[in-house]
């Protein structure tokens, strides 16, 4: 059968299948070796492409490595913005946020969060101040939601940037750790349950809703636990 797909259709197609067969090799090896520890040429080979389409399509290394956290972070802000201008309750807007970091960083690649540790550790050296400010901007939400929720009373006065910390590191870690969990639970050293990424938001989700719950708001839950 003659393909009738438009010639500027199909390049288009065959330049974003490359595109992303790029990034997901480059996030693969990043999360595994880090930066410093990976070549140009493991990308194209991991990708199997020419050496030459990674500085065709993003102009290097470092550019194809700040392409792939500017997009996951864009992504997660554009969506997180959105959460703040909603009527609904803090403890809502609390636990889809952290729904939809999980959701939207390990979106592309499962590799993002452990290459983005990697990047942490690293002291977010190779981030420029653009990059940088995605970050602060989920940041920035934590802080609405927290603020908000602490004027309606349905959380307890708490540190925001704290808050923010706590969420995205336990978020971080447990996707970066994936590929050890499953190792452990193949040798049957850890419990069968325990790689399943669902069950950890909604873990996180109730930990971190009812850990900055007001005292009120506790003990009424704690009484429709017991009733």
């Amino acid at each position: 059968m003659v393909d009738k797909t438009p010639r500027t259709t199909r390049r288009r197609r065959d330049a974003e299948a490359t595109q992303r067969k790029l990034v997901v090799a480059g996030t693969r090896l990043f999360a595994e070796r880090g930066y410093d520890g990976v070549a140009l040429s493991a990308i194209a080979a991991r990708a199997g492409v020419n050496k030459a389409m990674v500085s065709y399509h993003f102009g290097g290394k470092r550019k194809l490595y700040l392409a792939i956290v500017t997009a996951t972070f864009a992504d997660i802000v554009a969506r997180a913005e959105t959460l703040p201008a909603s009527g609904r309750p803090a403890p809502d807007l609390l636990r889809e946020l952290i729904a939809l970091i999980a959701e939207t960083a390990t979106r592309r690649t499962p590799d993002f969060p452990a290459m983005m540790l990697r990047e942490v550790l690293a002291g977010g050296k190779r981030l420029g101040s653009e990059t940088v400010a995605y970050p602060l901007r989920v940041a920035a939400v934590v802080r609405r939601i927290v603020e908000r929720g602490v004027r309606e009373g349905s959380f307890r006065p708490v540190d925001p940037l704290l808050t923010h910390l706590s969420l995205v590191g336990s978020l971080l870690f447990f996707f970066a750790t994936t590929r050890l969990r499953e190792r452990l639970m193949a040798e049957g050293r850890l419990r069968a349950n325990a790689a399943d990424g669902a069950s950890y938001v909604k873990h996180m989700q109730d930990l971190l809703i009812d850990g900055l719950a007001a005292r009120r708001n506790r003990s009424r839950r704690a009484a429709r636990r017991a009733s």
